[in-house]
Parts: structure tokens; C-alpha cells; sequence
């Protein structure tokens, strides 16, 4: 299949009703804390063409539609064997759309807005006391900015890697590859 078409979450709606598998290819702890009822949790990361045998309709979906375009090629490559559709706007146009999600509220916030509550968080001190007490307080500003500069240079973030150690974080109930009863 070279293209994968986009289709409306009430036609998504319709084809699940036919017996279409839905796949959210968002992190485990994004899935965790809310998806769509009946999807499968497979991480674009770890998407791989046998874990599609045997659906005949398949359909992806990402939080506003943006990584399953991104991950288009990937996607066609993993569906060879079946008829492949994205969800246009992913679940963001789900529930604008008055269709039903499961939410975990117990389920902490993602990871990454995680860090960037912390970084926010770390620079606004740094500046307020570097302004208010002592000039050397800017310097948790630059170290903070200087650990995001080399997160997204080299895709490793270690304040994210100290957070996922926290026990709320370690505790996610979503086991990807399957669905959620």
C-alpha cells in the first residue's frame, strides 16, 4: 500500500463497530492515563509488522494526528498484509467529537510534562533569586538550559531519566500490546 488514507473519528467509530483493530502508537503512560476504549497499546518505537498478522483493517491514531503522519512510512511498511488507515486529528478529534475515552486520573502526567514543569519551574528560581539574592542563582538557569540544549541535541534527557525513577512514575498499569479491559 503506498498511501495510507485519513479518515473522520466517526468513520474510525464505524469501523471499529465492523471489527477493525485500533492502534494508539503513543507511549505506554500516555495510553495509561487515557485512551480510546478497545485500543491496542503499541508505541510507534516498537511497531513492527507481526504484530499486525492476522487484523484485516487496521487503524492509527497518536494524541492530534501529528506522530502518525510523521511515522507514515513506518506505518506502511508494517501493513503490507492488511488495509491501513490513520485517524485524522487522533484523539484530540476523538472526544471533540463526543466519542467515549477511558480516563485513569490516577495515572501521573506524562513524563514529559513532567520535565518541563521541573525545567519551568528551575529557571523561574534561578532568575527570581539570581534578581533578589545573589547574581550566582542564575546559574541553576544555565545549567537547566544547558541540560535542555543537550537533550535535544542527543535525544538523552537525564532530568527525565530521574523523574521516571520517582515511584509514581514507576508505576504505570498500562501493559502495552494489549488492551485495557
Amino acid at each position: 500500500m503506498s498511501q495510507i488514507l485519513k479518515i473522520s473519528p466517526n468513520e474510525v467509530a464505524d469501523k471499529l463497530a465492523q471489527g477493525a483493530t485500533l492502534i494508539d502508537i503513543r507511549s505506554s503512560d500516555e495510553f495509561a492515563r487515557q485512551h480510546i476504549p478497545g485500543a491496542v497499546c503499541m508505541p510507534i518505537d516498537s511497531l513492527d509488522a507481526s504484530q499486525l498478522q492476522g487484523n484485516s483493517v487496521v487503524i492509527f491514531h497518536c494524541l492530534s494526528g501529528m506522530r502518525t503522519a510523521q511515522n507514515a512510512d513506518k506505518i506502511t511498511g508494517c501493513t503490507a498484509n492488511c488495509t491501513a488507515y490513520i485517524m485524522d486529528g487522533g484523539l484530540q478529534s476523538w472526544q471533540k467529537a463526543g466519542l467515549p475515552t477511558e480516563i485513569d486520573r490516577s495515572q501521573p502526567i506524562s513524563l514529559m510534562r513532567q520535565v518541563q514543569i521541573v525545567a519551568g519551574l528551575l529557571i523561574l528560581l534561578g532568575v527570581l533569586l539570581g534578581a533578589l539574592v545573589s547574581p550566582l542563582f542564575y546559574g541553576i538557569s544555565a545549567f537547566v538550559g544547558a541540560g535542555l540544549l543537550f537533550a535535544g541535541l542527543t535525544g538523552f534527557c537525564g532530568m527525565a531519566k530521574l523523574l521516571a525513577l520517582l515511584p509514581y512514575n514507576r508505576a504505570l498499569s498500562c501493559s502495552c500490546n494489549s488492551t485495557k479491559e
